[in-house]
């Protein structure tokens, strides 16, 4: 019996009992789709995480006050000075710009609005070191840091709940913990990240925030971002900065009191969280397939017991074993090849509509229906058929003729 021939007579048995098989095919469809859609939103995830922290800025660093791997004893905070002596070309010749931040959280009116958020006292290197644009009015710059300007920048998340729109509002008048602001700019959507929505805050100059809003002893500062001269060189620059504050810190050795990121750092971590995430929502979406592929061996020994006789007829007139062997095979694996391939497509189906839910409900991602997802589950699903096909092709293979001749 060539293959040809066993495919034809698997789909005249198979159409034969169309409920019984339709019913064994939805046990795969079931799986295949569920390990598709899993895999797609894992991967939709890890995209979604993966783009905002490199949406951060580029090549850079963060640099934070305290040891977070071990337990040091009374660190020294950052300061100005430490932001000073890092962007000295002379001590860090792989650092490119310095952006210390201050940061708290306050209440923030307009009118007859009112919203809590993260306000940051920045100073005009924080444009380019974090990457922003803006949607409308100017950046901070040094005559607003030296004259103590009480000017803000609008995250977009923050000028929805206090104007409703994100044009037209440079000029208007904010308070901030009562204090009149003036709107000077709209920052472009971000999007979130590791450190919380990028979207819902208030930038005002450093000095401003320091001497009336967020109020820090000694000049000292809550975080300092440093951009690299370029992603290369970021190794490079994570070692001056150390060496710099070590110096600064006089701190022992291998007891420093600061702790510093990149962004490969907290893309690395995220991938590392969304991989093992995404593996165990496909592990739990493949248990569905086994439960499938036992289905199909249900089938196959109900199918097996029924065609006893036409078994025994079929080796009484000359049917090899292996003959037998390979009809029931075929059988059990179009069966699943059947469920695997509307199962990509039924779960690619469930990944759009998950999509589409998440956008708007307002956390957008896009699930990733990747080649290697579509290959796993339609390679996992042929498998599965052929496994849980063995031993009912084989039962059927051993079946003496005469013994089967006589089955009742």
């Amino acid at each position: 019996m060539n293959l040809g021939q066993a495919i034809l007579e698997a789909l005249e048995s198979l159409a034969a009992n169309k409920l019984r098989s339709g019913l064994t095919i939805l046990g795969i469809v079931i799986g295949v789709a569920a390990v598709i859609a899993m895999l797609a939103v894992g991967t939709g995830a890890q995209d979604t995480i993966t783009g905002s922290i490199s949406g951060l800025g580029s090549n850079l660093l963060f640099v934070f006050s305290g040891n977070f791997n071990e337990d040091v004893r009374n660190p020294q905070p950052l300061t100005l000075g430490d932001a000073e002596a890092i962007g000295d070309v002379f001590q860090a010749p792989s650092v490119a710009a310095v952006a210390p931040a201050i940061q708290s959280n306050a209440t923030v009116t307009f009118g007859g609005e009112q919203t809590r958020t993260q306000i940051t006292g920045i100073t005009p290197e924080y444009e380019t070191v974090r990457n922003y644009r803006l949607l409308e009015g100017e950046f901070i710059n040094n005559e607003h840091l030296l004259g103590r300007a009480s000017v803000a920048l609008l995250g977009p998340d923050v000028a929805d709940r206090l104007f409703g729109r994100r044009e037209g509002i440079v000029g208007e008048t904010i308070r901030i913990e009562g204090q009149p602001f003036r709107v000077l700019g709209v920052l472009e959507p971000k999007g979130g990240s590791s450190f919380g929505s990028q979207d819902d805050l208030i930038l005002v100059p450093f000095t401003t925030a320091q001497s009336r809003l967020i109020r820090r002893t000694r000049d000292r500062v809550d975080l300092i971002l440093v951009q690299a001269v370029s992603a290369e060189a970021v190794p490079q620059a994570t070692e001056e900065i150390a060496q710099i504050l070590r110096t600064r810190h006089r701190t022992e050795l291998g007891a420093d009191d600061f702790t510093i990121f990149s962004q490969q750092d907290f893309v690395a971590t995220a991938q590392t969280i969304t991989g093992v995430l995404t593996v165990f929502l496909g592990g739990i979406a493949a248990i569905s397939l086994l439960v499938g592929g036992i289905g199909i061996m249900n089938i196959m020994l109900v199918s097996v017991t029924e065609r006893t006789r036409e078994i025994g007829l079929r080796k009484a007139i000359g049917a090899r074993k292996r003959d037998i062997l390979i009809q029931f095979l075929t059988e059990s694996s179009l069966l699943s090849l059947f469920g695997g391939l509307i199962g990509i497509g039924f779960g690619w189906l469930i990944a759009f509509v998950v999509g589409q839910v998440a956008a708007r409900s307002g956390t957008p991602f896009t699930p990733v229906v990747g080649i290697n997802a579509i290959l796993l589950a339609t390679i996992f699903s042929t498998a599965v058929g052929l496994f849980f096909g063995l031993y009912p092709a084989n039962r059927a293979a051993n079946l003496e003729p005469v013994e089967a001749l006589r089955y009742e």
